[in-house]
């Protein structure tokens, strides 16, 4: 045990020494904290602005130009008929709508219509006035049905319609999507960061075989299986305090709510850290040499990374490349974290726990099987 505990105390004193490297290990998984504010963190409301064009002047039209104006986050101005284009060409307005002559009375006939609704931007703008909109024309139009054509009644009804005295009350709920998003957003790119700190610790080995340092330690009453269960524990210690470090700040500094319990989080992300390690010593110990050990975590860690959804949601990529997601670690690893986020109880999830034990469980005994046939040093020469 002493001597397990030697050489841990040696790589960290050995890797720490260099200041570069407690940036890499410690402060890069917090660039996924400021990217991800600067990505959800900004305000999302926007102002709409919307033009009018009356040309109907009728007391429907003006009643209805008075409920537009009503609405939160829509500013609204009425411009002449001749100025429609210019207005949404420049970016003056975001779109215009039109009440065309006979609007009021094909209200009255309960068969609204005269209405032209113009932008450029698409559905996305004209959907949120649209549904306002209707609707209260659709209200006006039913009186107008219920009045038969009896302009008096429908005076009287729409001027009911309109003194209500019933009072509607809102409250703004809290957008948890924001915060998911975010914490996604984080927690991808800690995988990232993770898996390449597992990367370049589990290079050591190689570093050490080249230096010939390792075989000069297993001429010591150090063994093999010794020097690789510290490589391990350096390799755990740091991508804890990674995780504690990143979950720390997410929750207490920067109030991002992770909408799970921290413990739980911590849990996850830590029996990650066991895979990663497991599937660096296994590309470790196809490597001949760092250069060779460089390329293959390229080109299994960065596609696996992209293709799991640690950047941007799995649903938005092909089935093909779903269907791959349902093969790798990382994507059982965050939909274990988005169910926790949903309110499934850790119980709940034993089956996604189990997926990932197996994960890290196959990749140890790979690089515990291929380092016990190769200890060959005619490599290292």
């Amino acid at each position: 045990m002493k001597d397990i505990l030697w050489l841990i105390q040696n790589t960290l004193s050995v890797t720490f020494r260099k200041k570069k490297n407690i940036i890499l290990y410690l402060c890069m998984p917090l660039i996924g904290i400021f990217i991800s504010l600067l990505v959800y963190g900004g305000d999302q409301k926007a102002l709409l602005h919307v033009g009018i064009v009356n040309q109907d002047n009728s007391e429907i039209a003006s009643d209805t130009i008075k409920f537009l104006k009503g609405l939160e986050n829509v500013k609204v101005v009425e411009i002449p008929n001749a100025k429609t284009k210019d207005k949404i060409i420049s970016g003056d307005v975001d779109s215009v709508i039109t009440f065309e002559k006979g609007y009021s009375e094909s209200v009255l006939s309960g068969n609204p219509g005269h209405i032209q609704i113009t932008s450029i931007k698409g559905a996305q703008i004209t959907g949120f006035v649209k549904s306002y909109l209707y609707q209260y024309v659709d209200n006006i139009s039913k009186i107008g049905i219920a009045a038969a054509g009896n302009q008096q009644t429908f005076k009287q009804m729409y001027q009911d319609f309109q003194q209500t005295n019933y009072k509607l009350t809102t409250h703004s709920l809290e957008d948890t999507s924001k915060n998911k998003n975010m914490t996604n957003q984080t927690i991808g790119f800690l995988i990232m960061i993770m898996l390449m700190s597992a990367g370049n610790m589990s290079e050591i080995i190689l570093l050490d075989k080249e230096n010939r340092t390792y075989f000069r330690l297993l001429s010591t009453p150090i063994n093999a299986r010794k020097y690789l269960l510290a490589n391990v524990s350096v390799n755990m210690i740091i991508m804890t305090i990674q995780v504690l470090i990143t979950l720390t700040i997410m929750k207490i500094l920067f109030n991002i709510g992770i909408n799970m319990s921290f413990w739980q989080a911590a849990f996850v992300m830590i029996l990650f850290s066991f895979i990663s390690v497991g599937l660096n010593l296994v590309i470790v110990a196809f490597s001949n040499s760092r250069s060779a050990a460089g390329a293959m975590q390229n080109l299994i860690i960065t596609p696996t990374v992209m293709i799991s959804g640690c950047f941007w949601p799995v649903e938005v990529m092909p089935k093909t490349l779903q269907k791959i997601a349902d093969f790798l670690p990382q994507r059982w690893t965050l939909a274990t974290l988005t169910k926790l986020q949903e309110g499934s109880s850790f119980s709940s999830l034993s089956l996604n726990f189990m997926i990932l034990i197996a994960f890290a469980a196959a990749f140890f005994l790979i690089a515990v099987y291929r380092f016990s046939r190769n200890n060959s040093t005619q490599n290292f020469v």
